[in-house]
């Protein structure tokens, strides 16, 4: 685990979800490692985590398996047809296109799954991070209202 940056206010108290792309035969130690600088990148820890999201072509995916299995966090997959209305604010690109039936897989992941956890509108926490073999996005899951 890695501590948070953010000591205006308890790290916590944040949760966030991590949307996750990657080639075929992507490592857990690379999609991991990704997913720690992407959380530190935003002063965000694993225990800000709430869930990890992906498309689901990759849902068999033994990295993506094993990282969640490793964080104990459930892997949610969405369909391209789920993804289409968090698409229009993300650079499409037509090879991901080509091969899992979405312009985009992590932003719209992010945002599809902490929609889901949060019921309401999301945000992303600034762009995707990249490696040679995944992408990550991060989306804020919104405060419940307990008034």
């Amino acid at each position: 685990m890695i501590p948070s940056n953010a000591p205006s206010r308890p790290a916590a108290a944040i949760q966030a979800v991590a949307g996750l792309g990657c080639r075929s035969g992507c490592s857990v130690e690379d999609l991991l490692s990704l997913l720690l600088h992407s959380l530190q990148a935003h002063g965000l820890a694993v225990d800000n985590l709430a869930g990890l999201a992906s498309i689901t072509h990759k849902r068999d995916e033994p990295g993506l398996q094993a990282l969640a299995e490793h964080l104990g966090l459930q892997l949610i997959c969405f369909s391209p047809e789920e993804l289409l209305p968090y698409q229009n604010l993300v650079q499409a690109c037509a090879l991901t296109l080509a091969v899992t039936g979405s312009p985009a897989v992590a932003e719209p992941c992010a945002q599809a799954l902490a929609e889901r956890l949060g019921g309401q509108p999301v945000r992303l926490l600034g762009g995707k991070t990249r490696n040679a073999s995944a992408t990550c996005a991060l989306a804020s899951i919104a405060p419940k209202d307990l008034s």
